[in-house]
């Protein structure tokens, strides 16, 4: 089993010696805080979660998702924590009991915050997208690329798009990114692995958890945070053990608050969506139907019944994702570990199996939710196909158009110098950066469909 005094680590994506020890926070709370105040986390604000621009109705879009999850990941870690300080006690040192006891839940409730930081806009069909546009220019791109470089494009993930954000220094910027710690980094690897190394470890990991320019900075942490090491060419790690938990935290509350959402968007009648979440708290939480219906008898507001009953559920999910933990704890710890947390819970329920399937039936199949999708392939496609193809040209070879494309292009995402990888990244970097109504806004001002300055 892995040594718990080795899994935490304090130093960060590069040492800055600028007075750490006259604050009153630990590095791990700051971390926290680093990404609250960053600019990358407030674009969360306008990136789709799963339904797109509602209005005047709310619902969640990335970044309340991603808070909720936080806090989530707050319980999940403070739960785990104590356990380990008090399971193996004379095992840790005293600064390990510290971290496990106070710490542990601000590490993954730092990583919950910054688990979706690299998804470009129109969510998932965004990161399609991206890799879409690289795999029809196949002749003009792959010649110009090794072929791991070639891969991260063509496979392009939202995961490893999420380390590169946290840890790459834009021309111009502080180098470290923003300079988190290991820990915090590890909590949010959820496939530790290459582009060429996805499906090949024992994981069988579909996706893959960070580019080739970001390589040598994850095999550091993954070094100063006790993870496994699989394989070394092409590289892969085991998961981090405070990885399952951030997963588990997200997979609780896209499972649950995704249903709440179509509730608020009339998508789901009352009384189906009421019954379904009933089941949920009746069923995994072991509580009477009469002390729901008691409740439920006072609340006369609709959406205030859900939520109440979304509430119940996601406390009862995460009470069951902790158990599971401590039950298959050594696995976890020594790297052996398979399958995530939450589907242990789904797979034994028929209530949250029922949720799962109505979601992926009536929700994530929504007319809505397809028309976003189809509008991220098409702006998110075009964008690359106006600088793509500018930056893997010489200067002398750019045509006007190209040439007056790149002046778009902001100073802090040019590489001028560097290889074809590293500015195909910077035009990247650039596009997957943007909100919805950004990306949006900038495909009709380049395709001419919007002429003139918003002032």
């Amino acid at each position: 089993m892995t040594d718990l005094n080795r899994l935490y680590s304090d130093q960060r994506t590069w040492a800055t010696g600028q007075g750490a020890n006259q604050d009153y926070r630990t590095a791990f709370q700051r971390d926290y805080d680093r990404i609250i105040f960053s600019p990358a986390f407030r674009k969360l604000q306008n990136k789709t979660q799963v339904f797109p621009l509602p209005g005047t109705t709310f619902v969640h879009n990335r970044l309340t998702h991603s808070l909720e999850v936080a806090s989530v990941g707050r319980s999940l870690g403070h739960l785990v924590g104590h356990f380990f300080a008090s399971r193996y006690k004379s095992e840790l040192s005293k600064e390990s009991r510290y971290f496990y006891k106070h710490n542990l839940a601000y590490v993954i409730s730092s990583a919950a915050l910054c688990h979706d930081i690299g998804n470009p806009a129109f969510g998932h069909s965004g990161e399609d997208a991206v890799a879409q546009y690289f795999v029809e220019n196949e002749g003009l791109i792959r010649p110009l690329l090794s072929e791991a470089e070639w891969q991260d494009l063509t496979q392009f993930e939202g995961n490893a798009n999420a380390i590169r954000v946290l840890t790459h220094a834009q021309s111009g910027k502080s180098k470290g990114g923003m300079l988190l710690t290991y820990s915090t980094l590890s909590a949010i690897a959820k496939y530790p692995c290459e582009s060429s190394a996805k499906d090949k470890n024992f994981l069988r990991l579909r996706k893959f958890g960070f580019f080739q320019s970001e390589k040598e900075i994850f095999v550091r942490m993954a070094e100063q945070t006790g993870m496994k090491k699989i394989q070394d060419s092409p590289v892969s790690f085991a998961r981090h053990p405070f990885v399952w938990l951030t997963e588990a935290a997200d997979d609780i509350c896209y499972n649950i608050i995704d249903f709440e959402d179509a509730h608020r968007l009339q998508i789901i009648d009352h009384g189906t969506c009421l019954e379904l979440l009933k089941n949920i708290v009746v069923e995994l939480g072991e509580v009477q139907p009469e002390e729901i219906e008691r409740k439920l008898s006072v609340v006369t507001d609709k959406n205030d019944a859900i939520a109440y009953l979304r509430a119940k559920a996601i406390s009862v999910l995460t009470q069951l994702v902790y158990e599971r933990y401590v039950i298959h704890h050594e696995k976890l710890l020594a790297g052996e570990f398979e399958t995530s947390l939450f589907d242990l819970i789904l797979n034994k329920s028929v209530a949250l199996q029922q949720i799962r399937d109505f979601s992926f039936e009536h929700i994530y199949r929504h007319k809505s939710v397809m028309e976003i999708e189809l509008a991220g392939y098409r702006v998110m496609g075009t964008l690359l196909s106006y600088f793509v193809p500018a930056v893997v040209k010489e200067k002398n070879q750019r045509t006007k158009e190209e040439s007056l494309t790149l002046s778009l292009l902001p100073e802090p995402h040019r590489y001028e110098g560097k290889d074809v990888y590293h500015q195909i990244l910077g035009v990247i970097d650039f596009i997957t950066m943007m909100t919805d109504d950004e990306a949006l806004e900038f495909y009709r001002k380049m395709t001419g469909i919007q002429i003139g300055i918003n002032l």
